[in-house]
């Protein structure tokens, strides 16, 4: 098995390269014939299909969809005609067969009566396959046969070969323009799919208002929505979202319920989606086919409250199963309260379990069954509800248990190796979307494609693969990780940490029929966008959350920012017209869109600190930061203007200046501040401030020193491996009337550029940066650079600043980090020595995380091994250091950890185990337990875990000044590292962390 496994995960991996229309598909579409090649069009002909009238309804709608498909790549519409095998067909050189295996007379017909090999899909769920098979029916000389063992396998077959024609899952919902070719031409051997890796694979449609539904308001109805709540979520808009989920080859979905429910919203869309082949469920509060709260409020009658109003809830329920019985369904048990809160009676878990056993009774009556374990049931462990299973809540087996992540993309809890073999299976609800605590995210995309990988591969390790549903709020602007969430879901055998970049590549190869090589930079692009919103969602930024004066951090973002526009830009500057909307809304506008407001942010930052400076130039940030705040609202109504206002609101989302968890009720602007330029500041017209600093000089500001007033001049330090390798002094105008400046030093080793200038209202800042020639220096060394100013009809003006290069130096023959700045910065993917213990390794997840990636043991498994601290596989860093706290000999290790939470329960907390040199394990158990169904204190705030995507923490070593080694040993897998930072007492506050230390090798 495991040599088959290989062998076709390398087929499929070539395939990859073959085409790009295939993503993760074995490859058998061409467009010139081949030897071993059957027509779909070729000389402007087309070959017909042929379709059973007793095959499902959702099949034969989908063979429609191909044939339009087949006609919008070529300009050719072949014909499409219900026959049976008795038909009399005349003399038919090539055809194609479409067929449901056992639903099919005229499938069955062919498979009886050709011999056909169907052994591969017979009784698997959802598989297909498709192959030339010769004299089928009579007068057929040849058929290409595309055969489903059920309605959906067909119908994936269908969508499939679509795909490799040229017709993306998003041609409508992104407008990606087909791809044109002449002829298309299949290869005998045909495609083929087992059964995929998750059984249930959805969609909710959730946090709807205002982008969704204002735009669905317009687009799908008259203005007034339906009849008795006002919803537009009519079958009009459905059947758009089913069609989309069946090419990505999903099967379930959440309706909307914000002032909505599926049934009663439009008679058809229940029977619409059944047809279609889409399996519906509704979320986590909403049991029983019902949704909560609309239709309690139009039909119930008492409080919502099982204890006290039994008997009516369950005539409730009873009409919800009644009108969904006759489609296929997967029935949400359980009981929420009203309003995605907690139940009355939260720790009455005899009446929860109560409230399930009704539940099913309504089934047994409904299906009219004694036995309904083969009623697809589950129950969502949201919440408070997984403390309710915490606390002893059990339901039968056949009941999916549907794990959830924390809302923001960390898995709460997998299932443990005695919760495996129940019959109903275990699944993962998991978020791109979210309005909650700390604070909504629901305007653009934030999820990485890596993070979702480690994640979800974690479930697929751990059998969490009957169910995955994905909060996906608006639907757009979340097109690609959802793409990766089906197509992962559809088949994760043939994706891993190493080719997760090809996904990106080959989807952009797919979508705007680009080179490779601009495909990988699209990759590029998207990696980076989704790295920057994750680092903190667009809706926590403030002015400060990238530190203005701690290693140029503000600075470097905005140089990220400007580096990722200008990359997305000059792609779409050569896209081809028909392909720009598609380019807009799935790259550019996410991009331009996060730069704008994370820019906004940054500038804004900026001017409140030059301000304080009495620097003219914040008054040129607060004009920008005005110009950014209009040009997101312009970025808005571009979306919505293109093709005609075909997506017209879906961008309304307000997204800036939140004053509480819950999105603004408008877009606000920073706050900004203005200096008054045309009066000169009381120290006069030159203001010197050093890098690193909140202060200003001359003059008086309470972070020159700590007497907050006649202050000294300042001092400013550089040692040899700063990463930088310089410093920098701003020379600014502190009014109206301009200046000339000079730089000067004492002496000859430093290094000044530039060292003059001019300053005026039109040019109110010049940065002249400080290094040292190494060569000149031994040990630690002061200079004295004077700025001297001659300020137009006033006294001239100088200050000192006192510069202090340290030429520090590391043994010959060391290879490691070194320390600068006070401490020495890791990229955790940057190890000197990695071991290997019971098949587990320290593994990196390139892309993951906030700055570079992540290491973490892999592969995580099912049998889910843990060591003793000390015992298990370990990863080493060697790094030198000058210092020490205090001259102490003591250092404090700081772990920027994934934000990953105990998914082995309460029994296993995560944890590792970490010494420096021959010193003893530490091992720290870093995420604590919350209660029951809740989460640690520091997981909440604006300044906790997921909010920074980041878990801290912190151990003490004895290290003195030198050459070492740090060790890390796995102890409980899942454990994530993204960078180290030893600190010897010079680390300053950033919110990303020192950038990496300068590496030295022998």
């Amino acid at each position: 098995m495991r040599v088959r496994w290989a062998c076709s995960v390398l087929a499929v991996l070539l395939s990859l390269t073959a085409s790009v229309h295939a993503i993760g598909q074995t490859t058998c579409v061409s467009f010139a014939p081949s030897s071993n090649s059957l027509p779909i069009v070729s000389n402007r002909e087309a070959t017909p299909v042929f379709i059973s009238a007793d095959d499902w309804p959702g099949v034969q709608r989908t063979a429609f969809d191909f044939v339009s498909d087949i006609e919008q790549v070529t300009g050719v519409k072949p014909s499409i005609t219900n026959i049976t095998a008795s038909s009399h067909l005349g003399n038919i050189q090539n055809a194609i067969i479409i067929g449901t295996l056992g639903r099919s007379s005229l499938i069955d017909t062919i498979v009886n009566r050709t011999k056909l090999d169907v052994s591969s899909i017979d009784g698997q769920w959802e598989a297909f396959m498709a192959r030339e098979v010769k004299n089928p029916l009579p007068g057929v000389s040849s058929a290409y046969v595309v055969i489903g063992a059920d309605k959906r396998g067909t119908i994936y077959a269908l969508y499939d070969h679509s795909e490799q024609f040229g017709v993306s899952p998003w041609n409508w919902w992104a407008d990606v323009p087909t791809t044109k070719n002449a002829q298309i031409f299949v290869d005998a051997e045909g495609c083929s799919h087992s059964s995929p890796t998750v059984k249930y694979r959805g969609l909710f449609l959730n946090d709807e208002q205002p982008a969704l539904q204002n735009w669905a308001m317009e687009k799908f109805t008259n203005g007034t929505g339906a009849a008795l709540t006002g919803s537009p979520f009519n079958h009009f808009f459905y059947t758009n979202v089913f069609e989309l989920l069946l090419r990505l080859k999903a099967n379930y979905l959440w309706p909307a319920q914000w002032s909505s429910a599926f049934g009663v919203d439009d008679d058809q869309n229940q029977p619409l989606a059944d047809w279609y082949g889409i399996v519906m469920g509704t979320s986590h509060e909403e049991p029983m086919m019902r949704s909560i709260p609309v239709e309690w409020n139009l039909f119930g009658v008492g409080p919502w409250d099982y204890g006290v109003n039994k008997q009516n809830i369950y005539n409730f329920w009873v009409v919800g199963a009644e009108r969904a019985e006759p489609y296929e369904n997967i029935w949400t048990v359980g009981m929420r309260g009203d309003g995605d809160e907690p139940i009355a009676e939260q720790g009455d878990i005899a009446l929860l379990e109560e409230i399930v056993s009704d539940q099913q009774t309504i089934l047994s009556n409904v299906y009219n069954t004694s036995d309904v374990t083969s009623i697809p049931q589950m129950w969502c462990l949201y919440q408070e509800v997984e403390g309710y299973y915490d606390d002893g809540m059990r339901v039968p087996d056949e009941i999916t248990l549907l794990w959830t992540d924390d809302t923001w993309g960390n898995i709460r809890r997998f299932p443990l190796p005695s919760e495996r073999n129940r019959t109903g299976g275990a699944g993962v609800y998991y978020h791109y979307d979210l309005v909650g605590p700390p604070r909504d995210y629901k305007w653009i995309t934030t999820s990485q494609v890596s993070k979702t990988f480690e994640q979800l591969s974690t479930a697929v390790a751990r059998d969490a693969t009957r169910i995955w549903l994905l909060n996906v709020g608006d639907l757009k602007p979340y097109e690609m990780g959802i793409e990766f969430f089906m197509t992962y879901g559809w088949n994760s055998s043939i994706w891993n940490q190493n080719n997760l970049n090809t996904f990106v590549s080959s989807w952009a190869q797919r979508e705007f029929d680009v080179s490779k090589t601009d495909g990988d930079e699209v990759a590029t692009i998207i990696a980076n966008l989704t790295r920057f919103n994750s680092r903190r969602k667009p809706e926590l930024l403030n002015s400060t959350t990238y530190s203005l004066i701690s290693y140029r951090e503000a600075d470097t973002m905005l140089s990220e920012w400007q580096a990722l526009n200008a990359s997305a830009t000059r792609l779409a500057d050569q896209m081809p017209s028909d392909m720009q909307p598609a380019f807009f809304q799935l790259v550019l506008h996410p991009v331009r869109a996060a730069a704008t407001v994370g820019t906004m942010w940054i500038y804004a930052g900026i001017n409140n600190l030059r301000a304080s400076q009495a620097r003219v130039s914040a008054n040129d940030y607060a004009d920008m930061v005005g110009t950014l705040f209009e040009q997101d609202y312009d970025l808005e109504l571009e979306y919505h203007s293109i093709l005609d206002g075909k997506w017209d609101h879906m961008m309304d989302q307000t997204h800036v200046m939140y004053y509480y968890w819950q999105q603004p009720m408008a877009n606000t602007m920073p706050p900004v501040s203005k200096v008054q330029a045309r009066k000169q500041a009381l120290p006069g017209a030159m203001r010197i401030v050093p890098e690193g600093t909140l202060g200003a000089w001359p003059g008086d500001n309470q972070y020159d020193c700590a007497a907050e007033y006649s202050c000294p001049n300042p001092t400013m330090t550089l040692d040899a491996f700063v990463p930088a390798g310089n410093r920098f002094i701003d020379v600014g105008a502190g009014g109206p009337t301009p200046f000339t400046f000079t730089a000067t030093s004492n002496v000859s080793w430093a290094k000044i550029s530039p060292s003059q200038g001019s300053i005026s209202p039109s040019s109110p800042e010049q940065r002249v940066f400080l290094s040292a020639d190494w060569g000149q220096v031994e040990g630690a060394q002061a200079a004295l650079i004077t700025f001297n100013a001659t300020v137009q009809d006033q006294p001239s003006m100088s200050l000192t600043v006192t510069f202090i290069a340290n030429h520090t130096t590391v043994p010959k023959g060391f290879t490691g980090f070194v320390e600068g700045d006070g401490g020495v910065s890791i990229e955790a993917a940057h190890a000197s020595r990695n071991t290997t213990v019971s098949g587990i390794a320290w593994t990196n997840l390139p892309d993951y995380g906030r700055t570079l990636s992540g290491v973490t043991p892999w592969p995580r498994g099912g049998d889910e091994l843990n060591f003793t601290a000390g015992t298990g596989p370990s990863i080493e860093y060697d790094f030198y250091t000058f210092n020490s706290f205090n001259d102490s000999g003591n250092v404090t290790v700081t772990a920027f950890m994934g934000p990953t939470l105990n998914g082995l329960g309460p029994d296993r907390p995560l944890a590792f185990a970490m010494a420096i040199d021959n010193g003893e394990p530490q091992a720290d158990y870093f995420v604590p337990e919350g209660p029951p169904g809740g989460y640690p204190p520091e997981w909440n705030g604006y300044d906790g875990w997921v909010a920074n995507n980041l878990i801290y923490t912190n151990l003490s070593f004895v290290a003195p000044p030198g050459a070492h080694t740090m060790k890390i040993w796995m102890i409980e897998p899942a454990v994530i590292f993204e960078k180290l930072v030893i600190d010897t007492g010079g680390v300053q506050p950033s919110y990303l962390g020192p950038p990496e230390s300068v590496f030295v090798s022998s």
